[in-house]
């Protein structure tokens, strides 16, 4: 493990001239993503600049009714939060499925968005990897890819991202603001993730050194009635390999608003637009349902061995939403 050196910020400011000045440095939030990449040389930072101490763990209802999120919140606090369990209770239930209690003590929400694809080929610098090493290939697409892409993927990378917390985001129109030194800004969730195109090593649209400072939630009155729903390998701590945060607002059996959006698919949180487009105004029944995902993933282009994923995400929109729609009757 390469040696680093180690600095604690105290407030953003003095966090983003500690990168400025030394343009092999990296920020550290709870860790439990860049000091593993750091162990298995994926990450070779030379100076670590700790903004855990920060004053932006603070959680905070808007005035028009959303809700604004610090980025070093963790996400244990996050899922626990009242109001973010009564007015977008997916996000809650998409932050307790991911990882384990320990790490959701550390993990901070800025970090969760940051955190890079788990792809074994990425992870091992023995392999070429376009996302590590641009121009060495992608030795997924012919090789071990059963948890890869099959939306929005391209020949030079077909790796997934992670998060649950971001499917969530995703579903909910969030916006990530952040400072650099010339200054704050904000992007939307929609924008934050860049296509994978021919340059998947470029995975964010945050200018050079900057830093995030929160995550705003506007207000969303359908998140009250959402949920999260995860498949994985297995019950215990496990990355999906296919996911839907989802929310239904149904009167007299007609869809008046849905939000979706699916993990473990693609390079990014994918908002399934095509699916909300199919559905809204229609019938809320099974067969509405099934042909809205139909619509959706009419884009995918599976590999030999995770085709099986476009099954999945299709009866996973169809149960979810099922569900939800059935629980509006009540």
């Amino acid at each position: 493990m390469k040696e680093f050196a180690y600095h604690r910020a105290l407030d953003v400011s003095g966090a983003l001239a500690l990168l400025d000045a030394d343009p092999d440095a990296r920020f550290l939030g709870g860790g439990t993503n860049l000091v593993d990449l750091m162990k298995t040389g994926v990450e070779r930072p030379g100076r670590l600049v700790d903004v855990r101490e920060l004053p932006l763990d603070g959680i905070e209802v808007t005035e028009d009714g959303g809700l604004r999120i610090g980025a070093t919140v963790t996400n244990s606090d996050l899922a626990a939060h009242p109001e973010v369990r009564r007015r977008y209770p997916a996000l809650a239930q998409a932050v307790l499925a991911g990882a384990s209690g320990q790490l959701r003590n550390m993990a901070t929400v800025g970090g969760n968005l940051l955190q890079r694809t788990r792809c074994g080929y990425f992870a091992d610098v023995s392999k070429p990897c376009n996302k590590r090493v641009p121009g060495s290939g992608c030795p997924a697409i012919a090789g071990e890819h059963h948890n890869h892409a099959v939306l929005g993927a391209s020949d030079h990378c077909v790796a997934t991202h992670p998060s649950d917390m971001g499917v969530a985001l995703a579903a909910f129109d969030a916006v990530v603001a952040y400072e650099t030194a010339d200054g704050p800004g904000e992007l939307p969730l929609a924008d934050f993730y860049l296509p994978v195109g021919d340059t998947p090593h470029r995975e964010t649209a945050l200018p050079p050194g900057a830093l995030i400072t929160g995550v705003s939630l506007p207000p969303a009155p359908v998140a009250a009635h959402s949920r999260y729903r995860k498949v994985r390998e297995r019950a215990s701590y496990a990355f999906a390999i296919g996911s839907i945060a989802a929310a239904l607002d149904v009167q007299d059996g007609v869809v008046r608003e849905v939000r979706l959006a699916f993990g473990a698919v693609a390079s990014r949180p994918w908002r399934a637009r095509a699916a909300e487009s199919a559905l809204t105004g229609g019938p809320a029944d099974a067969a509405a349902f099934a042909a809205a995902a139909d619509a959706e993933l009419a884009a995918a282009e599976p590999l030999p061995h995770n085709a099986y994923k476009v099954t999945l995400m299709r009866n996973l929109v169809v149960a979810v939403l099922t569900e939800l729609a059935e629980e509006s009757t009540r």
